[in-house]
This record gives structure tokens, sequence and C-alpha cells, in this order.
């Protein structure tokens, strides 16, 4: 059974930094495309960055430059350092896998099988 637990979330002003993380179990990070969304209440979800196998990453022009997806094999963990928020970053992140790589560009979520629970950002002003 595969599952995906999120933590890092939290309260912070703008200009603030964050990490995020996505700890898997029944699931090898190494093995697949992994993926953050994000969901502001009355808005649609969003892709926020993705990581290929080999460790390509792909990001939403929104957050270039500001985010950074990264895993830790070893510790079987997926990351979003997110560094200079904006109050438009507050949503719900939630971690997203599945088992076959990362094509170019950010992969859709209907594409992915598995799904944290989520972690709520929320950035003041």
């Amino acid at each position: 059974q595969v599952q995906l637990v999120e933590s890092g979330g939290g309260s912070v002003q703008a200009g603030g930094s964050l990490r995020l993380s996505c700890a898997a179990s029944g699931y090898t990070v190494s093995s697949g495309c992994m993926a953050w969304f994000r969901q502001a209440p009355g808005k649609e979800r969003e892709g926020v960055a993705s990581i290929g196998r080999d460790g390509s990453t792909n990001y939403a022009d929104s957050v270039k430059d500001r985010f950074t997806i990264s895993k830790d094999n070893a510790k079987n963990t997926l990351y979003l350092q997110m560094v200079f928020l904006k109050p438009e970053d507050t949503a719900e992140y939630r971690c997203a896998a599945r088992p076959w790589g990362c094509s170019g560009g950010l992969p859709s979520a209907s594409t992915f099988n598995y799904w944290g629970q989520g972690t709520q950002v929320t950035v003041s002003s």
C-alpha cells in the first residue's frame, strides 16, 4: 500500500521560507515521476513542480526561481523548498507520485496514481 505523507506547512509572512516534505512508503521515489500540486480556495488545482527519475525538474512559471523540488532517495522523501513566499502562494499543497517517468513539462494531475493528504501553506502580507 502506497502512502505519501506531507509535512512542513505553516503560516509565514511574505518573503519567508518553508520546506515541505513528502515521505513515501510502499513507493520508491527514484522509480517514477513525483510532483507537487496546490489548490487555493475557489481555484483549480495547479501543478507547481515535478521531478523525474533522473532528477530532471519542471516548474510552473509562477514559482520559477523561488521554489526548488528535490528528492532524497536514501530517505525516500520528496521535498519542496519555497523561498520569497508571496500571499498568492497560499494553498493546500499535495505531493503526488506515479510509477512511470515524467515527460516534458509539468504532468497533469490526472496522470498520478498516488496522493498525499495535503499540508496547508498560508502566506500573510
